[in-house]
């Protein structure tokens, strides 16, 4: 497998319904994240980087900062539909761990949103963006 097949995808032939219904998945999930969540933490405040350290992870303050800006560039770029994969990776981590280390003793009401947004970027990471994304049209532009 050759890396642009990896980053952009194969070729994916979804209907018109289908390609629609990630363009609408992926802008209102991705400005969601970027703009209700992404944005505060760039640059990470101090109690963040604290409450990071708090979960155990060495160098609070890079995973803090790898949080933050895969919340907001990250979650842009699903928007747009460009680097969709990659981007959709490292924000279902962002999400798994955010549902499962730091409300993990919290209930299901706490982890609800971050494992609705993981599952949902776990299928852009699957499925693709779709024909109506950036990715899609570099796609395009190899076949």
């Amino acid at each position: 497998m050759n890396w642009k097949k990896l980053v952009f995808g194969g070729n994916n032939r979804y209907s018109l319904k289908t390609d629609i219904g990630l363009l609408l998945l992926r802008v209102f999930a991705g400005l969601s994240m970027a703009f209700a969540h992404g944005m505060g933490k760039v640059p990470p405040s101090d109690g963040f980087i604290r409450g990071v350290g708090k979960m155990g992870f060495p160098l609070p303050e890079l995973f803090a900062w790898s949080a933050g800006l895969s919340e907001f560039i990250g979650a842009i770029l699903i928007a747009i539909g460009f680097l969709s994969r990659p981007s959709a990776f490292f924000l279902s981590i962002t999400m798994l761990v955010a549902a499962l280390i730091k409300h993990g003793g919290d209930g299901f009401g706490s982890q609800e949103k971050p494992l609705l947004y993981a599952f949902v970027f776990i299928l852009i990471m699957l499925a693709g963006p779709g024909r109506f994304s950036v990715d899609g049209r570099i796609r395009r532009l190899g076949d």
